[in-house]
């Protein structure tokens, strides 16, 4: 349970699956999306995928990442609801 909190207390793999929580993205998305370059962004989703928060598909030379299930889309949101609930943004 700590690393997937640790997974989601870092800014840029928050955005990740705040992005992710909608929409199938590719990482090009995901780099446009989040603000950080293409490896910072393949870095972050190693980090989400060694922990099953996300997962991905091929097509051909093109790679869609989503979020592994429904109860990572449910931490998610139990998160940004709580972050409204006291103020905060959603955002990371």
């Amino acid at each position: 349970m700590a690393s997937i909190f640790g997974a989601l207390a870092d800014p840029t793999r928050l955005r990740i699956l705040l992005a992710l929580r909608s929409n199938e993205l590719c990482v090009c998305d995901l780099v446009e999306l989040t603000g950080v370059t293409q490896s910072a962004v393949s870095h972050q989703l190693k980090v989400l995928r060694d922990l099953q928060l996300v997962t991905f598909r091929r097509e051909g030379k093109l790679v869609r990442y989503r979020l592994a299930d429904d109860h990572v889309a449910s931490l998610v949101d139990v998160a940004a609801e709580h972050a409204v609930e006291i103020g905060g943004e959603t955002g990371a």
